[in-house]
């Protein structure tokens, strides 16, 4: 297991935990980041990780992204 933001790009990966307060939890559950989802990084912006979650392209922080494990 490793955080999303050690993913390489293009790769689809299976998300096995999601870290963090209960809030962060929770919203990151609701933008679709959920244990047995998959999620592919599509490119690195400014820090930034967009990601393909549920047909969706989501930009999401370093910060959160280290909460997403995969």
């Amino acid at each position: 297991m490793m955080p999303l933001v050690l993913a390489a790009t293009g790769e689809e990966h299976i998300i096995h935990r999601v870290g963090g307060s209960s809030e962060v939890k929770k919203h990151l559950e609701n933008l679709g980041f959920v244990a047995g989802g998959s999620v592919t990084v599509i490119s690195e912006n400014g820090g930034n990780l967009i990601v393909n979650v549920k047909e969706s392209r989501i930009a999401v922080s370093r910060e959160m992204a280290n909460k997403i494990f995969i």
